[in-house]
């Protein structure tokens, strides 16, 4: 038979819907209890109080009491610690797959009490983010993720809670987010060559023969290839031995295109398809990007890169 479950589950559970506009945590957002120190500490003076009444000691209920009056002040000023806090969640740049990403949570006390401690923690991240405000005060709290799998990192549900100022209670309350951010392909280290646009650039009459001065893309080093050829800027970016490949003709105009590209597993194609969004950009080349199910227009610029970026990120 199926039980009931109690009114207040469902409440505790629901969180405060939270994105760029700064929210406010009321009384009734913040929830608490007590810890393991806390209870442990409750028991300690349940066994004095039973001492002290059994032998009528009053120097016993002293001690008892006065530390239980301690205990249920530091339970107002946990939950106080939280009380007026302003919070707002914002989405961090993009990253490549294997960086990390992050979110950022502005954080803004308009009371005139010190916010101290204050720890926010998220399912995935990298470990939870501490912080204290200053009285009349606004600061960013940064929640790191690993960069990984490639596609878009939604933020979800995050927890800011306290355990200020003696340890014995934790205040909580959850905020959810729809903050995102995109994880773009891991480049790789060469990709094949793009294809220019038919009737490129070059004016009729130009040499289409093999030159020097028309750089096509870079391939991977064979044994043999001329040392002045390598693209030591790519080493030292740890792109391996990579290298320099010129022609005749202009590829001013180039498709980066899905269907062009030699058989491979899609996160390989993936991973080609950026290397050459990247490497065109950097060249100043107008540049079209074509997958199974998206096409973008010729363009360049680093808004340009961006969308082509964006819609790699995004690809299912």
């Amino acid at each position: 038979m199926r039980r009931n479950r109690p009114s207040w589950l469902p409440q505790i559970a629901r969180g405060i819907p939270v994105d760029a506009e700064p929210v406010t945590l009321s009384q009734r957002s913040i929830y608490i209890l007590p810890t393991g120190s806390g209870l442990a500490f409750f028991g300690v003076l349940l066994v004095m109080l039973l001492g002290a009444l059994n032998y009528q000691n009053n120097l016993g209920l002293f001690f008892t009491f006065f530390p239980l009056s301690m205990l249920l002040v530091s339970l107002y000023h946990t939950w106080l610690n939280l009380l007026g806090l302003q919070v707002a969640v914002q989405g961090g740049p993009p990253v490549f797959c294997g960086e990390r990403a992050r979110f950022v949570l502005h954080l803004r006390n308009s009371t005139a009490r010190a916010k101290i401690a204050l720890q926010a923690q998220a399912s995935g991240a990298v470990a939870p983010a501490q912080v204290s405000l200053p009285p009349r005060s606004e600061t960013s709290l940064h929640l790191w993720f690993p960069g990984e799998p490639r596609g878009v990192l939604r933020l979800g549900r995050v927890r800011l809670e306290s355990h200020y100022p003696l340890g014995f209670f934790r205040a909580w309350c959850y905020l959810d987010s729809a903050a995102e951010t995109l994880i773009y392909p891991k480049p790789a280290a060469w990709a094949p060559l793009p294809h220019p646009v038919p009737g490129g650039l070059h004016q009729p009459g130009e040499d289409q023969g093999r030159g020097a001065d028309d750089f096509l893309g870079l391939r991977p080093y064979r044994p043999g290839d001329s040392p002045r050829r390598l693209d030591w800027k790519a080493l030292s970016r740890a792109r391996g031995l990579v290298v320099k490949q010129f022609g005749g003709e202009r590829a001013d105009q180039i498709w980066l295109d899905w269907d062009q590209l030699p058989p491979a597993d899609p996160e390989r194609r993936l991973r080609w398809l950026c290397r050459q969004v990247l490497d065109a950009h950097q060249l100043g080349q107008r540049f079209g990007l074509r997958l199974p199910e998206q096409q973008i227009p010729l363009g360049q610029g680093i808004a340009h890169q961006q969308r082509c970026l964006e819609a790699l990120a995004r690809h299912a």
